[in-house]
C-alpha cells in the first residue's frame, strides 16, 4: 500500500502547520493562564471563538468530513492532519475536529433523524455547541 501523502494532503499539512505556528502555539501561554485563573476547567476559553473564526475563514474547518461540508478527505488522508492538530491537545477544537464531537457528528449524519440533525448536527457542524454521550436520548 502506498502511504505517500497526496499533493492535496501535503497542501493541507502545510496550511495546518502554518496555522498552528501562527495562531495556536502563540496562544498556549494564554490558554495556560486562563486555565490557571478559572475554577471551571470545562469552560471554553473566550479567545477560542476568534481562533475558530480564523480556522473557518482559512478553510480549515470540519476537515474530518469526507464530503463537501468538510475537506472531502479519506481517513487515510485525514490522519496526518489530525496528527498535526493533536500536537496541542486543545487545538482540534479550533478546527472543529475534536472528540467527541467528530464521532457524534458522523453518527448523527449517518443515523440521525431529520429532527435530530436539525437540533444537534447543524449546530455541531457550525461549532456553536459541543456534544456529549447520549445527548440525543429521551
Amino acid at each position: 500500500m502506498n502511504f505517500d501523502y497526496t499533493p492535496r494532503v501535503e497542501e493541507f499539512r502545510a496550511r495546518i502547520k502554518s496555522f498552528m505556528a501562527e495562531h495556536i502555539l502563540p496562544a498556549e501561554e494564554t490558554f495556560a493562564t486562563y486555565m490557571a485563573s478559572t475554577d471551571d476547567p470545562f469552560r471554553t476559553p473566550p479567545f477560542f471563538e476568534a481562533l475558530k473564526a480564523k480556522a473557518r475563514d482559512a478553510g480549515l474547518w470540519n476537515l474530518f468530513l469526507p464530503d463537501e461540508r468538510g475537506a472531502n478527505l479519506s481517513n487515510l488522508e485525514y490522519a496526518p492532519l489530525a496528527e498535526i492538530m493533536g500536537g496541542v491537545y486543545w487545538a482540534p477544537e479550533i478546527f472543529n475536529c475534536n472528540a467527541p464531537d467528530t464521532g457524534n457528528m458522523e453518527t448523527l449524519d449517518l443515523y440521525g433523524t431529520d429532527t435530530q440533525k436539525a437540533e444537534w448536527l447543524t449546530p455541531l457542524l457550525a461549532g456553536d455547541i459541543r456534544s456529549g454521550f447520549s445527548m440525543t436520548e429521551p
